[in-house]
């Protein structure tokens, strides 16, 4: 039987290369922990599965620059329109959840700000009760009087994992700017660690066997790395056609390699996923 992928999200946070020698961009890159069911130990970007809360009833008071149409419209597989609204907001809880980051505003415009001590405290309060299930997403944007601002998530790609593996997810990436004024803090639990990379450096370490990673991560870096500013990865999303990737695994000559839906074989070092049947 082939398990249903769930709905999933996750955020490529950029910024420019602080070395100003370099004219280049960094994204985020978290590493998951050693311990996970799912690709461990392996670096991704931060994100996680569409909870029902994302799709409530009511969430829409709480978003600008996209609505439930035009989520539809653009994620025009969803099976209704609060579900494809609710993958913006997934995108946006999972990165605060998992690296601290809220990408909000108040009602006036203005973007939140994490950097004195008592908004420290106040969000990180926040953000462990989410994480606890203490507390809905949607009760500290109405305790807080925040808003979402979707149209700053910018969709890049759509990966699928290959069938008849245990966990399967239909994620959905967007791009976005690094917030000024809130750092980075990896939760320590799903994520053990982060790094800001260049996308070419990045590449080069996974070649290296310094730094794993699976292929949408590989392949999105692929795109990225042509691409010296923020400003040109979010245009060249504004001009993608995003189909669905589904990669296949398949056994060629004795090794498990991962095969694109052109045909195109990736073997250069071997595929994170394990066969059902090679499950401990």
């Amino acid at each position: 039987m082939k398990e249903k992928p769930a709905d999933a999200s996750t955020v490529i946070l950029l910024r420019t290369c602080p070395d100003t020698s370099t004219k280049d961009i960094e994204v985020l890159m978290v590493q998951r922990n050693r311990k996970s069911s799912f690709v461990p130990g392996f670096y991704v970007f931060p994100g996680g599965v569409v909870d029902p809360g994302d799709c409530e009833v009511g969430m829409e008071r709480f978003i600008r620059g996209i609505d439930c149409a035009n989520a539809t419209r653009i994620l025009s597989d969803m099976p209704h329109p609060e579900m494809a609204l609710g993958v913006w907001v997934a995108a946006i809880r999972e990165t605060f959840e998992e690296v601290g980051i809220l990408l909000a505003q108040t009602k006036d415009g203005t973007p939140v700000t994490i950097r004195t001590e008592e908004e420290r405290r106040r969000f990180c309060y926040y953000r462990q009760s989410i994480i606890e299930s203490k507390m809905r997403f949607s009760q500290m944007l109405e305790a807080e009087e925040l808003l979402l601002p979707l149209d700053r998530l910018h969709y890049f790609s759509h990966w699928i994992t290959p069938e008849f593996l245990p966990l399967r997810y239909d994620v959905r990436f967007f791009v976005t700017q690094m917030p000024s004024d809130q750092d980075v803090i990896h939760d320590g639990i799903e994520l053990t660690g982060h790094v800001w990379i260049r996308p070419s450096e990045a590449l080069r370490q996974y070649e290296e066997g310094m730094l794993d990673m699976v292929l949408p991560q590989i392949m999105t870096l692929e795109d990225m790395k042509r691409c010296q500013t923020v400003v040109d990865v979010i245009d060249s999303a504004r001009k993608r056609h995003i189909p669905a990737t589904l990669t296949k695994i398949e056994r060629i000559d004795g090794k498990d390699v991962e095969v694109m839906p052109d045909g195109s074989v990736f073997e250069n070092r071997p595929p994170v996923y394990a066969w059902p049947e090679q499950e401990d």
